[in-house]
């Protein structure tokens, strides 16, 4: 909600187009999970994680038509480093998870491009016995008719019989599972997703691609890999060594798998509360030369230590709109976001 009020500020004001020369920075990282063409369905409360191929194409086509060089993680990595600047800001395509309509859908439109793109894999999902929990919950909601939920004040029925019930459901339930360490949520909609004749591991099987599908395109030219952790865990959850194991066991598996160099890290979820400076410490020791958050922003012109951290710029499902990528990719949104969540945090 603040991040539409706001965009419909700049819109109305312009102000963005004013402020772009000093708030674009050095360039973009995008993020994205899934391209598919068919609408979502009634019920999709993760259709957030989903644009169109047509949106993509927009976006590649609106990127480069404004000066940008879309280039590998590697290429924008020893732009960072060096200390000359560039004419031309940059701008990378990340995709998280590794599912596999990043190949089926969104690879065709990038060819049409000639630009490179980022898969973020998790090997357990890759393994198909990882649990999308996000994507299981998401489908018990769609199929059961109920649902009980034991909240720390204690346990509340949920009805579903209809898409707005689903959907409130969905609002009280996912932010008290988020806030919970990832076994924990596995256990609650494992338990939901037996009672209602689901595979906790369907969602992996059914979406991500198997070390086969990504082996056949690891000499792609326009296609590298990184790694997500070994399970899609908030890291900030986890112990010390937990952590640890989680991302350098994801980066030995990866390039067990793909017989390549693996050198750069997303963090899963990405946000304040599932990664942080320990987290960050862990993935520069790990020898990373870049990790990336889920934080929003545009790369500023000098990074600094912040290699580790570095922020994305979310191609939301719910922001498919010409007008709002426009002002976002001027960077004023961001920073008016940002300040206004720094003054948010401080008030409470």
């Amino acid at each position: 909600k603040l991040l539409k009020a706001t965009l419909r500020a700049f819109y109305h004001s312009r102000l963005d187009e004013l402020l772009a020369s000093v708030t674009r920075g050095a360039g973009a990282i995008f993020m994205l999970h899934h391209v598919v063409p068919a609408p979502p369905p009634a019920f999709a409360p993760n259709r957030i994680l989903t644009i169109t191929p047509k949106f993509a194409e927009f976006v590649l086509d609106y990127v480069t038509g404004r000066g940008f060089d879309i280039v590998t993680m590697n290429e924008a990595w020893e732009r960072m480093q060096s200390r000359a600047r560039h004419d031309r800001p940059f701008a990378v395509f990340t995709f998280d998870d590794g599912y596999r309509d990043n190949i089926t859908y969104a690879l065709p439109v990038f060819r049409r491009f000639d630009a490179p793109m980022l898969i973020y894999a998790a090997p357990d999902f890759c393994d198909h016995q990882g649990r999308a929990w996000w994507l299981t919950f998401e489908d018990v909601l769609r199929k059961a008719d109920r649902i009980s939920v034991p909240f720390d004040d204690g346990a509340r029925e949920f009805g579903l019989a209809t898409t707005d019930e689903k959907y409130a459901a969905f609002r009280a339930i996912y932010p008290w599972l988020r806030a919970m360490p990832d076994v924990e949520i596995h256990d609650h909609v494992n338990r939901w997703a037996e009672e209602s004749g689901i595979d906790p591991v369907a969602a992996c099987r059914d979406l991500v691609m198997t070390w086969d599908e990504m082996r056949a395109f690891r000499d792609d030219p326009l296609v590298s890999f990184g790694a997500h952790t070994m399970s899609h865990v908030a890291l900030a959850k986890c112990d010390d060594d937990e952590a640890r194991f989680e991302i350098e066991a994801s980066v030995e598996h990866i390039e067990y798998e793909l017989a390549r160099d693996c050198r750069h890290f997303a963090y899963p979820y990405g946000d304040r509360q599932s990664a942080g400076p320990r987290d960050f410490e862990l993935a520069r020791r790990a020898g990373l030369r870049m990790a990336v958050t889920t934080r929003k922003g545009l790369i500023p012109a000098d990074v600094g230590d912040g290699m580790w951290s570095l922020p994305r710029f979310s191609l939301n499902g719910d922001y498919q709109d010409e007008r709002f990528f426009r002002m976002l990719l001027n960077g004023a949104p961001f920073k008016v976001l940002n300040l206004a969540q720094q003054a948010l945090g401080r008030a409470a």
